[in-house]
């Protein structure tokens, strides 16, 4: 029988209690980062992917400084071309394996090969993996994040709006990243977002293809009743 995972307030009391807390890897959407606002405590969320859809939560009390990331991004590439997968194919094959499912994150498609997420036993067996479906394979360890990495932004804003805040940090147009608010592929701390939501310091927002924002804070209001806000944008 499956063990019950904890609530997301006793993990952080166990953290605030000295212990350094690890989930398997769980839904973001099921992640309420105000729950992980604990005076004493620490937090890590890491996917892989800056906007991944599944991710690993570790908690940590504040002595610790820092605690590194357990997930791996590997990259898996068929070595004979014909027949071509897609995704679909890929993750039936995947399957088959029997990999842990609590070690294995998000599973993406990229020019020909297949970028995945994991830790633990499911990111062993994949690095040693030569073979799949009969297939011959290339596997490559990229690091910690697929992602181009993170930059901090200084931005101005007329609102602290989801809408307006994300089109800014991530430059697309307010229209472009409405139409992804709508599509629900729009997350603020890991749950779906609307366009009148209100982002404050210590808020993530998160698009799929786009990337993730952390907001860090104001630094100051203009004469023109404008925001200046400092962000630390994922890609």
């Amino acid at each position: 029988m499956k063990a019950k995972t904890p609530s997301l307030a006793t993990l952080v009391a166990q953290a605030a209690g000295g212990r350094v807390i690890r989930t398997p890897f769980t839904d973001a959407e099921t992640v309420d980062r105000r729950t992980l606002q604990a005076d004493g405590v620490r937090h890590r969320i890491d996917g892989g992917f800056p906007d991944a859809r599944r991710v690993i939560l570790t908690l940590h009390p504040d002595h610790i400084p820092e605690v590194d990331s357990p997930v791996t991004v590997l990259r898996v590439t068929p070595e004979d071309a014909a027949p071509t997968w897609d995704l679909q194919d890929f993750t039936v094959q995947l399957r088959r394996l029997n990999l842990p499912e609590e070690g294995l994150g998000d599973l993406r498609e990229d020019r020909g090969s297949f970028l995945i997420a994991a830790t633990g036993k499911a990111a062993q067996q994949l690095a040693e993996l030569t073979e799949l479906g009969g297939r011959g394979l290339d596997v490559q360890e990229i690091g910690e994040s697929a992602g181009k990495g993170s930059k901090v932004r200084e931005v101005v804003v007329p609102s602290m709006r989801v809408d307006v805040v994300g089109a800014k940090g991530f430059g697309v147009s307010r229209a472009y990243f409405q139409q992804g608010i709508d599509g629900g592929k729009v997350r603020l701390n890991g749950q779906p977002a609307r366009a009148s939501s209100e982002i404050k310091e210590g808020d993530s927002l998160s698009a799929d293809g786009l990337g993730r924002i952390d907001f860090k804070r104001v630094l100051n209001e203009t004469r023109r009743g404008n925001y200046k806000v400092e962000l630390d944008v994922h890609r």
